[in-house]
């Protein structure tokens, strides 16, 4: 096993993922460990679901957890796609109370994939300004230049027309609707254009679990600004989380 690792846990709309993270290169040290999200997602429900994960792991030490949420100060202000009663979290006695034993550090989860991918990833990505996007049950954005990051920016929420981007063109949205890829890079098309239009970005990075797939859609993709895969695909938000927790890489 490696000597420097970590340990990352990515709290998805539909899953949460965890495991052992080499520090040196970003990969998974064994097994990823998947539990699917507690309905509803409270806070003390989604808890324990992390705390589950790290005791299967059987990790002892900090562990960084994403949120799909704007995490400020350690504590959550928004709900994006987990229940509405974790705004307002404060997430340091939360993870204290469920995982006495591991320094919990919380952390959105593009912005946790975002970082992974500046220090693992493309070598592109730690240039200019970049935009890196997940496409899950939403759309997660992070906001990079020259590897820096801006935290919580939250791009799935911008409307395009009446339409909130991530209802318009998340991973969820194209298999809930039974959409094409082509058909589905459309829409995706025009939020990176809108995003282009606003941002003005020298590269774009998608990631979520639909990436490893990247080969079947980012080739359709419509707009002026190159696109490339996040190197991590689905486990980057993992990575990040590892990260932030072991060297203090928090927003």
């Amino acid at each position: 096993m490696a000597d420097n690792i970590g340990f990352g846990v990515d709290v998805g709309g539909s899953g949460i993922k965890g495991g052992v993270v080499d520090l040196d290169t970003g990969e998974l040290v064994g097994d990823r460990i998947k539990i699917f999200t507690p309905k509803p997602a409270t806070p003390d429900a989604v808890a324990e679901t992390v705390a589950e994960i790290v005791r299967i792991a059987g990790w002892e030490g900090p562990v960084g957890v994403t949120l799909p949420s704007v995490v400020r100060d350690q504590t959550a202000l928004l709900a994006a796609n987990i229940d509405k009663s974790w705004v307002d979290t404060d997430c340091r006695e939360l993870f204290a109370e469920h995982l006495p034993d591991n320094p919990a550090h919380v952390l959105n989860d593009a912005d946790a994939a975002g970082l992974a991918e500046v220090r693992f990833g493309n070598e592109e990505a730690r240039r200019g300004s970049v935009i890196l996007l997940t496409f899950g049950t939403g759309i997660g954005s992070a906001l990079l230049h020259d590897g820096l990051l801006y935290p919580n920016s939250e791009l799935g929420h911008l409307y395009i027309g009446d339409t909130e981007a991530e209802h318009m063109a998340s991973a969820a949205v194209k298999e809930r609707e039974e959409l094409s890829y082509k058909k589905w890079t459309k829409r995706v098309s025009k939020v990176l254009r809108t995003y282009e239009a606003l941002f003005w970005p020298n590269l774009f990075v998608v990631g979520g679990g639909i990436s490893r797939k990247h080969e079947k859609w980012v080739p359709l993709l419509e707009c002026r600004t190159p696109v490339v895969p996040a190197k991590l695909h689905n486990n980057a938000g993992i990575a990040g989380a590892a990260l932030a927790a072991a060297t203090g890489l928090l927003p």
